[in-house]
């Protein structure tokens, strides 16, 4: 079995990766964190592109693809932090009308915590739930939350496609911390040459590496027992690693300025999102009593 990108499933990445660079880099991140809101125009461009219609029959209007295709593409929204209750509103194409092409926004009422109630055209799901819904203050300003008493079950690519969006975290804080050991100098030399710090680098990039095999190959299997593992890895490479960025970084990585604890804080968010790490390791201890 081979895990190599095809030419198509890298050029699928960076025509996303071009997209949210233009659309949603460093500028126009800060100003979602100060003014906090969905941008409807960048989600009809992602409409446009095919994200959320990436695994629709071509049939029904869709692209075509499969979930190793989307869980690439999630992968790079979750690199660039990207906001929005994405997962819900590809899940919904086909479903609701407009999801597809980006002109509705639809939220799922998927677990105690539900992003972006307020904000949402359609939710789909439980809809009574969504009536009790209370709003709470999220750590993530990008993130509105609610909670709900009566979640409904998590789906299992619903899970994958969050487990993709933290390995971009995951991938990114990598990415960040080795920047800035690289250009950052105490007693006249750059921080990452010291052991320390080479060791915290070298730590996030295992994590990230392992976490990707993992979540790709869940993406090739669809067994829900591969994406509970996957989840649990994706979700501590995450964690842990834009921890250990933030850690790097030192005092630096706790300012507005900086995206590193942007990224610690909706590592957290997603880490409860559909049940959370307790639910995935109670899928994979019964299958292994099973």
């Amino acid at each position: 079995m081979r895990f190599q990108l095809t030419a198509d499933q890298r050029a699928l990445r960076d025509v996303l990766r071009g997209l949210l660079t233009r659309r949603f880099g460093g500028a126009a991140l800060r100003a979602a964190v100060d003014a906090p809101g969905l941008d409807r125009a960048l989600w009809r461009e992602l409409g446009d592109v095919g994200f959320f219609a990436l695994r629709l029959p071509e049939a029904d209007g869709g692209v075509g693809l499969g979930l190793p295709e989307a869980v690439l593409a999630f992968e790079e929204a979750g690199r660039a932090l990207l906001p929005g209750p994405l997962v819900a509103t590809h899940l919904a194409a086909g479903v609701v009308p407009g999801a597809a092409g980006g002109e509705a926004v639809v939220t799922a009422v998927d677990g105690r915590l539900v992003e972006w109630l307020a904000e949402a055209d359609v939710v789909h799901g439980e809809a009574g739930a969504a009536a009790g819904a209370v709003p709470l203050r999220s750590v993530d300003p990008l993130t509105p939350l609610h909670r709900v008493a009566a979640p409904a079950p998590a789906d299992p690519v619903a899970s994958l496609l969050t487990a993709a969006e933290q390995l971009g975290t995951a991938t990114r804080a990598c990415e960040l911390a080795v920047q800035h050991a690289r250009t950052r100098e105490q007693f006249g030399q750059p921080i990452g040459a010291f052991q320390a710090v080479k060791h915290l680098c070298a730590q996030m990039l295992v994590r990230a590496e392992v976490a990707r095999a993992a979540v790709y190959a869940a993406a090739v299997t669809a067994d829900p027992v591969d994406i509970a593992a996957a989840r649990l890895l994706a979700d501590e490479a995450a964690e842990r690693g834009a921890r250990d960025c933030l850690q790097v970084h030192g005092g630096m990585g706790f300012t507005w300025e900086s995206e590193v604890h942007l990224h610690l804080k909706r590592a957290w968010v997603r880490a409860q999102r559909g049940g959370g790490s307790t639910e995935s390791e109670e899928l994979l201890a019964a299958d292994l009593v099973a």
